[in-house]
């Protein structure tokens, strides 16, 4: 009789070895990448491929687990830490070694050296770790996070500090809803940013550390997201893309009025008051790709990628879950923060509520909204989430859930919420000539007041200081909307409000 490995645990955390190898180092190939990675199993008397127990046979349980141990401590280092059980299967005797995930790393083989011995979980098979998570893993190993590294060449700049504390206030403001909860926010200090991680102090001399360059100017080129609009079901023809870069909160923003862009809404009218419904949970989707920022690997040369396709929309982040966070932790709301400046400067601002939150509300928001659950997991050396769409059987967005539905002579979408006493109107919003809502918002304000402040507009609008600068310089690129005047007594004017 077989058995399967998820039997013991889940699949891509369990090993099977029918019996310990001549070489070593291929059953301690397992046991190296288990304690870099998220910990796992290394079962003892199973055959691999398939599932079939074999047992220990004439060798004695006490006395081989002794001999794993002694290979494991002379072979490994650092310390790696087991506990391995003699069990009964099927009449037969195994051995199951469980592997902790350690927090000295990286580990790997005395003779060999880190470089060439050090290995990490993958998709279920263990791998050599490589250049770049090879350093993630000396950064846990040291705890220490790469965001609160000095930014090496980089000196104290007075006029630049202030600006980022005065822009990191006024986001504040704008991310906090309600008067009580924006007289909490505190504007800050230099003291406060050092308290942050966000300034260090060398020999007495506050210094940038990496985080103030995200923050501010990324200098990597990979610090950015990209975003995508694909015909159909597969990443092959574009019909949108944008790259996103400067300051890491700002691209966030961006990256979130992409996706409103290309986001397929409704508009429930309910007496006076219009409020548009979109087919997806857009602030969820925010908050994920908030968190693909802050706990992205910034070692990891690569960039975050936003991906909308017919069916679904993909947020793919660089790096591993770090620190021996599993799948399993995540989806339950445990989280260990790679960048502790970043984290400290986003929840200042509001750009997260809690750590770890993310992704289960994601999954009660899909569920609220009736939508297939989304996917959280690793591919390679990164992450993914995926949020599905309605999908009916012709592979189109099924909007039945929201109380719409598709007019396949118009192309349009017609009114099926008789039954909540609502009527519905609704729009596709795609990148066109047509000014988007919030355009049309900010243009309606502008001509009430000229002279209105972005910090009004975000206010009034309920969003952030960045994505109403956003939403302006994708007017004045289209030609909608110029600036008459100095920067504080200047004005706006509408060129071409569309009326």
């Amino acid at each position: 009789m077989a058995v399967s490995k998820e039997y013991f645990g889940e699949g891509k955390y369990v090993e099977f070895k029918e019996e310990i190898p001549k070489k070593h180092e291929k059953f301690l190939k397992d046991i190296i990448a288990f304690a870099n990675t998220s910990g796992g199993k290394v079962v003892i008397g199973i055959e691999d491929e398939t599932g079939e127990v074999k047992g220990l046979g004439e060798q004695n349980p006490f006395k081989l687990s002794d001999a794993i141990s002694n290979m494991i401590s002379d072979a490994c280092t650092p310390q790696i830490f087991t506990d391995i059980t003699a069990k009964t299967l099927e009449g037969k005797t195994i051995l199951e070694v469980e592997v902790f995930p350690g927090t000295n790393r990286p580990y790997y083989l005395k003779s060999a050296g880190k470089e060439a011995s050090a290995y990490v979980r993958i998709n279920g098979t263990s791998r050599p770790c490589g250049e770049f998570i090879l350093k993630e893993l000396e950064l846990e190993g040291a705890r220490m996070s790469y965001d609160t590294l000095w930014e090496i060449g980089d000196s104290y700049d007075e006029e630049a500090v202030e600006a980022l504390m005065e822009s990191m206030y006024q986001t504040a403001l704008s991310e906090y809803r309600g008067t009580d909860a924006q007289n909490a926010v505190h504007k800050l200090t230099t003291e406060k940013l050092e308290d942050f991680g966000i300034l260090l102090r060398k020999e007495g001399e506050l210094v940038p550390s990496r985080a103030f360059t995200l923050l501010t100017k990324p200098r990597e080129r990979y610090v950015k997201i990209q975003c995508a609009l694909f015909k159909g079901t597969e990443k092959v023809d574009f019909i949108d893309r944008k790259e996103f870069r400067g300051p890491v909160q700002e691209q966030i923003e961006q990256a979130h009025q992409f996706v409103l862009r290309h986001t397929n809404k409704g508009a429930i009218i309910e007496g006076l008051y219009r409020q548009d419904v979109y087919e997806l949970p857009v602030s969820s989707i925010r908050e994920i790709i908030t968190n693909a920022v802050l706990h992205r690997s910034y070692v990891d040369p690569a960039n975050i990628q936003v991906s909308i396709y017919d069916d679904r929309v993909e947020i793919d982040s660089p790096g591993m879950l770090c620190a021996g966070l599993s799948v399993a932790d995540a989806l339950s709301g445990k989280s260990k923060c790679r960048n502790k400046a970043l984290a400290e400067a986003f929840q200042y601002m509001n750009l997260i509520e809690g750590w770890g939150t993310g992704v289960p509300r994601l999954y009660k928001a899909c569920a609220e909204m009736g939508l297939p659950e989304p996917k959280f997991s690793e591919f390679g050396d990164g992450i993914k989430v995926t949020i599905y769409k309605a999908i009916n059987a012709n592979h189109e967005a099924n909007p039945s859930n929201t109380g719409l539905e598709t007019d396949s002579k118009a192309g349009e979408k017609t009114d099926t919420s008789r039954k909540t006493g609502t009527e519905t109107n609704t729009e596709t919003n795609t990148e066109t000539n047509t000014e988007t809502n919030t355009e049309q918002k900010v243009i309606t304000l502008i001509k009430h007041n000229p002279s209105i402040t972005i910090k009004e507009m975000a206010l009034q609008c309920g969003m952030s200081v960045s994505g109403i600068r956003y939403v302006i310089d994708a007017l004045r690129k289209r030609g909608k909307l110029s600036r008459e005047g100095a920067q504080k007594r200047g004005k706006w004017i509408v060129v071409d409000s569309g009326d």
